[in-house]
């Protein structure tokens, strides 16, 4: 420091010689330049000429007091998910519900639990009003894969029991994942729902085995949504773009929407990614009885059997083999518990035995590919649980398992140029989609 200044001193007793004026203006640049030096020096924290002064302070905070009236008229409301094996008196009282008034008991009591039953499984969302004093006020149980929700609450005659549609929001998301072992691990790994990965098992798999095609390195992209209701996810919505690389060669869907409202999957150059049938209205189960003349096991005579018997489990799902329309549900002698659904103007397939038809099915009620129907069972002329499959044309019987099954026609002229122009914002979501860190497996 002592050194700069000497030099600063020196500098400006020559220019004082040479030119007073310039020595004077030049002067107090340079005092500027040098205070600012020493002000730098002096707060240069740690050194010899500024000790340390802060102090360490800390301080208790005590809690701000908060009254909680008892004839509070408002709401207080818990959310919280269903545990294992939770009845609805234990997860009420869980949830705070401590004045009982007005609640159920007894064989009341076991009564609403068996109405409530079905929808109240472990995971389930569970939202709980009730009183300042803890008295209920209302219940619902969100179960996102029938998109209601069940509302139990507090009327002046009584609890009342109710079922309402959820309002859902779909929003968009997109993912990458890298194949080590498989399919579903690489699901779990980067967080994408099992449902996603069955879906593309659906969709590519008339081209790829995911049981013995898949390989280290394949890879896949997908923009799916997801259904939100009060801000909280309930459920993955429908695939909007998939592809999928298998051994090196690419397999995409995008998912077209006609104008008539009606939804599939097409690849780039507009041909259906869907058969117009499937085979068979189950996905896991064996042919216990085919298409051809046999010993009735019930009637005990020969005659002509004009359907498939597939085996499986009591309550496995039986799935719609095309898009249609229901035309009868209900009970019809030997079937027991029968579907027929209608195809067009030629086609109709019969879903025969179940145990149970799904929610809301009804007559005239449109059905897409893969929804489920109903269930397997042994109602009507049945020894043992299984589905009675038919498919008819114009009316008579056919085997449907070696018929010719219609295909669905390829997108053509003018709605095949809306269909690009409508995947052109897919594309570029895959590429997004590309860019996501993808699961390695080890």
């Amino acid at each position: 420091m002592l050194r700069e200044k000497t030099a600063i001193l020196a500098h400006l007793k020559k220019l004082r010689a040479d030119d007073p004026a310039r020595m004077r203006r030049l002067g107090a640049v340079a005092l500027v330049a040098a205070l600012g030096m020493a002000t730098a020096v002096a707060v240069v924290p740690g050194s010899a000429e500024q000790p340390d002064l802060s102090e360490k302070v800390v301080e208790a905070l005590g809690e701000l007091p908060v009254e909680i009236r008892q004839d509070d008229a408002r709401p207080f409301i818990r959310e919280d998910r269903l545990r294992g094996s939770e009845s609805l008196a234990s997860l009420l009282r869980r949830m705070g519900v401590s004045d009982t008034e007005g609640l159920p008991k007894g064989k009341a009591l076991d009564a609403l639990q068996r109405t409530l039953n079905p929808i109240m499984r472990p995971g389930c969302m569970v939202t709980v009003a009730t009183t300042a004093a803890g008295r209920l006020v209302s219940v619902s149980f969100v179960h996102g894969k029938n998109d209601h929700q069940v509302l139990l609450r507090q009327t002046a005659e009584g609890l009342r029991l109710e079922e309402l549609a959820l309002t859902l929001d779909s929003r968009v998301q997109m993912q990458g994942g890298s194949i080590e072992s498989s399919l579903f691990a690489t699901m779990d790994a980067i967080g994408l729902p099992d449902s996603v990965g069955e879906e593309l098992a659906r969709m590519f798999g008339d081209e790829i085995d995911f049981n013995t095609d898949l390989r280290k390195g394949d890879h896949f992209n997908v923009v799916y949504e997801v259904l939100y209701h009060a801000g909280r996810p309930v459920r993955t919505g429908r695939i909007l773009s998939a592809e999928f690389y298998n051994k090196g060669v690419r397999h995409a869907a995008y998912l077209y929407t006609h104008p008539d409202g009606k939804a599939e999957y097409y690849d780039e150059q507009g041909k259906s990614r869907q058969e117009g049938f499937l085979r068979s209205p189950l996905e896991f189960s064996r042919v216990t009885s085919g298409f051809a003349m046999r010993l009735h096991p019930i009637q005990g005579i020969w005659k002509q059997h004009q359907g498939v018997d597939f085996g499986a489990p009591t309550g496995t799902a039986v799935k719609a083999t095309a898009h249609g329309e229901v035309e009868f549900v209900g009970w019809q002698n030997g079937y027991g518990n029968f579907v027929v659904l209608r195809h067009g103007d030629k086609y109709t397939t019969a879903y025969g035995h179940l145990s149970g038809f799904a929610p809301r099915l009804k007559k005239g009620s449109s059905v897409n590919q893969g929804d489920v129907i109903g269930y397997v069972g042994t109602t009507g002329w049945a020894t043992g649980p299984h589905l009675h499959y038919e498919f008819r044309i114009n009316g008579v019987h056919q085997n449907p398992l070696t018929v010719g099954l219609p295909s669905v026609r390829p997108i053509s002229g003018a709605a095949l140029a809306q269909f690009r122009q409508q995947t052109t914002e897919l594309k570029q979501q895959l590429a997004w989609a590309a860019g996501t860190s993808s699961a390695r497996l080890d």
